[in-house]
């Protein structure tokens, strides 16, 4: 497994954990259609939360919800489509959200949770 894998992997790991600690439940995590993944749905009170997880050590190539450029917004609204008439959530409320978790070196330095950080348009 490659390092970038391994440290995504970690990252996810670590996002579940602080939602959980937060009040979060964990409905499933790597969903996955042809196109698209997204790494954890989540739930709150009556709103289902379709969350990304950017990891990283350093922040030489910009910070990490910026990678969740307009592409990938795109994919993600696609899969949590498929995910909400799979599992028959379709009049929930939902919203999309970003995990950044920073480390330094083998820790976890912080985690920052963007509630809304993209929308359907």
């Amino acid at each position: 497994m490659s390092r970038q894998k391994i440290l995504g992997n970690f990252g996810e790991d670590c996002a579940a954990k602080f939602l959980e600690a937060n009040g979060y439940k964990i409905i499933t995590r790597n969903f996955r259609i042809r196109s698209a993944e997204i790494d954890i749905i989540a739930q709150i009170d009556d709103v289902i939360i379709f969350v990304e997880v950017k990891t990283r050590s350093n922040i030489r190539h910009g910070l990490p919800v910026e990678a969740v450029d307009f592409r990938k917004q795109k994919k993600i609204i696609k899969a949590a489509g498929v995910f909400l008439q799979d599992e028959k959530f379709c009049d929930c409320a939902c919203r999309f959200d970003v995990v950044e978790v920073y480390l330094f070196g083998e820790r976890v330095e912080e985690i920052n949770h963007i509630e809304n950080a993209f929308e359907v348009t």
